[in-house]
């Protein structure tokens, strides 16, 4: 009998850095060196077209690639409709469409 404390408890939320692969990081780094001057600021995922009718967030693609999960990656970068808002307002100036179809061509591969 379980008893009801009003709380749950879920899962660790750590990244093993350990576990996962770094690889698609590397190609993606290679074909376009921009990502690494990426900051997180969310100003891409603010002025994103496909945000507004779907789940995608340019923000998350590029923080799960440099985690190294690349399970649903697939399916989130296909969402992108590549209209170039994000590249136009990026403040640190990368090339997010190219970086979308680099993502695109490697998580096809995958």
């Amino acid at each position: 009998m379980a008893i009801d404390f009003g709380y749950n408890i879920h899962r660790d939320r750590q990244i093993d850095y350990d576990s996962l692969s770094r690889d698609l990081l590397e190609k993606v780094q290679k074909a376009e060196p921009s990502i690494k001057a990426c900051i997180s600021c969310g100003t891409c995922a603010a002025t994103c077209s496909a945000a507004q009718f779907t789940d995608f967030s340019l923000r998350k693609l590029i923080l799960l690639t440099r985690r190294g999960y690349t399970k649903d990656m697939n399916n989130m970068v296909h969402k992108c409709m590549l209209c170039g808002k994000c590249q136009i307002i990026c403040p640190m100036g990368v090339n997010t469409r190219n970086l979308v179809l680099t993502l695109q061509h490697f998580t096809d591969t995958i």
